[in-house]
């Protein structure tokens, strides 16, 4: 009897962690529209049916985890470092008339991308023209990943990497749509640093004063900054 019990006991629990851990999904699957999309998939394409109560949608989902580029609907999630770099018109995804091309970036320093792209962490925006290669816009984007950077170049509406300043800003014809670029600087070992008034402040740092400036276009003055 006691060696029944045990047998039981172990049995129960091998179920209990088996359902506490269920397998991941890989591959590719096929959801209803208004599922949820697991965290780093993408949308590949979608269909009418009448097979999912809610919606008239399926939606066929690939895992990205094992991809380096892909094509997906306009309305597909992009995960976490991968960018959009060309938009065109097909009848593959219900709903919608574009898809994506879409790319992860490993160890590229640079990549060009349409302008509705997300800029993954740490990567700005240092050029922009236009091109007709995405659809839905006019304008394509040259990133950089300021990973092995200390000063760059941007355009004014680039994102300024956590732990960067602005340090001067002037007019240029670089960045279609805008008609400024910044410099940045990666704030290192520095305990003091100048910057324009419109630059975000670190984490640490504090504004000590100000002064009159024309390096700062659209400003006028700029801020002495020092960590505390």
């Amino acid at each position: 009897m006691t060696a029944v019990l045990l047998l039981l006991g172990l049995m129960t629990a091998a179920t209990s962690q088996a359902q506490a851990t269920p397998q991941r999904l890989t591959g590719n699957a096929t959801i209803c529209s208004n599922s949820p999309i697991p965290a780093g998939w993408v949308i590949t394409s979608s269909y009418s049916t009448g097979s999912c109560t809610g919606t008239s949608y399926l939606y066929t989902i690939s895992d990205a985890s094992t991809l380096t580029n892909a094509t997906v609907c306009s309305y597909s999630p992009i995960p976490t470092n991968w960018v959009i770099t060309s938009g065109y018109n097909s009848g593959i995804c219900a709903n919608t008339s574009y898809v994506y091309t879409i790319t992860k970036l490993t160890t590229q320093a640079n990549v060009t991308v349409c302008s509705y792209s997300p800029v993954p962490k740490g990567w700005v925006i240092t050029g922009a023209y236009n091109s007709g290669i995405c659809t839905g816009t006019s304008y394509l984007y040259t990133l950089a990943n300021t990973a092995n950077l200390t000063y760059v170049t941007v355009c004014s509406y680039s994102p300024v990497p956590t732990g960067w300043v602005i340090t001067s800003a002037y007019s240029t014809g670089s960045c279609t749509s805008a008609g400024y670029v910044y410099t940045l600087a990666k704030l290192t070992t520095q305990t003091n640093a100048t910057v324009c008034s419109f630059s975000p402040i670190p984490a640490g740092w504090v504004i000590s004063g100000s002064y009159n400036t024309g390096s700062c276009a659209d400003s006028g003055f700029g801020y002495y900054i020092r960590k505390v």
